[in-house]
């Protein structure tokens, strides 16, 4: 055998050989997905108000090799994107500068929700140890809340931070449903959104009787809080409902947008304009990705992933990237919009 067959065979091997449970966190991003081309197709206008989609951009996958990939934020003055990999108990960490992707956290309770406050610092909810935390700039954890009136919560799952620091966060539990993303533990409290005052550090209900309160997201003048009901994973409600912010209290529920039946939707973000951009997944393949409706509730835009898409941000330097975390990968692309967040 000569050299050329060697190096030969061990290409081929090389190229078929995975590492079992590696999450190829260290591996350079794979682009574009196959077939891309100019304007990208997997970016579906429905209505002539959806004018967010780019000419000349496509759907990329920045990231890929996780086993349940949650919870985007981005950081703007570091320029990069965290995300939960929830089974695999860790948030990873990708840099828009050269597209490495890295453990930013090894042992993270089991994660899942992320987000920043405003003076930039992570807040994260956590499966397994079942509280909200906050990560301070020298690195260490602080535990906002894991009991409500002296009972564990739940399982916190998603988090956002309103202008006057007050941290809004839903608890329905699925961190305590098994092993996979947590542990197998007894519910002691209903499935709420909480609302955590600033100045206090006292929790109030926000919100209850929603099956499975899940994403949930501001409108850009905060008086409008968007909740995902993700009910129909436990045989119940599949929609996303709105509330009257007044102060620490939510009023005028109703439903949004429903319609997901039999799959349904999971996080949820606004942009600057008022549109309402929606995880999508978990039944038909053709409906995979993430959907964009306007603040009056008309479906006007898809975005088709290969995957089920479980959440979504806003990011970059402009915050007109729009990154959704989608099973198994990251995927991410320009829109002509800005998101409403601003951490």
């Amino acid at each position: 055998m000569n050299r050329r067959d060697v190096l030969t065979g061990a290409a081929a091997l090389a190229a078929t050989t995975t590492i079992p449970g590696a999450a190829r966190a260290d591996r350079l991003p794979l682009g574009n997905l196959p077939d891309t081309r100019y304007p990208d197709p997997r970016v579906e206008v429905l209505d002539k108000r959806f004018r967010y989609k780019v000419g000349n951009a496509a759907i990329e996958r920045i990231a890929t090799g996780f086993r349940w990939a949650e919870g985007p934020v981005y950081f703007r003055d570091g320029r990069y994107l965290l995300w939960s990999d929830i089974p695999n108990n860790r948030i990873m960490r990708w840099l828009e500068e050269d597209g490495h992707v890295s453990v930013f956290r090894r042992n993270s309770n089991y994660s899942n929700g992320n987000t920043r406050d405003r003076q930039g610092r992570l807040i994260t909810c956590e499966h397994d140890a079942r509280r909200v935390t906050r990560t301070e700039p020298d690195g260490s954890i602080t535990v906002l809340i894991d009991r409500f009136d002296g009972k564990p919560l739940n399982a916190p799952n998603d988090v956002v931070v309103a202008s006057d620091n007050a941290i809004w966060f839903t608890d329905p539990g699925y961190g305590i449903d098994g092993f996979y993303e947590g542990h197998k533990d007894k519910a002691e409290l209903p499935t709420r959104v909480y609302r955590i005052d600033a100045a206090t550090g006292q929790a109030k209900v926000a919100a209850e009787g929603i099956d499975r309160p899940n994403g949930l997201c501001f409108s850009p003048d905060e008086r409008t809080l968007y909740v995902v009901d993700s009910g129909a994973t436990h045989g119940g409600r599949s929609n996303i409902r709105a509330f009257t912010v007044e102060g620490d209290r939510l009023t005028g529920d109703r439903v949004f947008a429903e319609g997901f039946a039999p799959g349904f939707t999971d996080g949820v973000r606004t942009d600057v304009d008022g549109n309402v951009w929606c995880s999508m997944g978990w039944a038909d393949p053709k409906e995979d990705g993430v959907r964009c409706y306007t603040a009056s509730g008309d479906l006007i835009g898809k975005i088709h992933l290969p995957e089920t898409c479980a959440n979504l941000c806003f990011g970059g330097p402009k915050r007109n990237r729009l990154f959704m975390t989608a099973s198994t990968s990251v995927y991410a692309v320009y829109v002509e919009t800005q998101g409403a967040l601003r951490p």
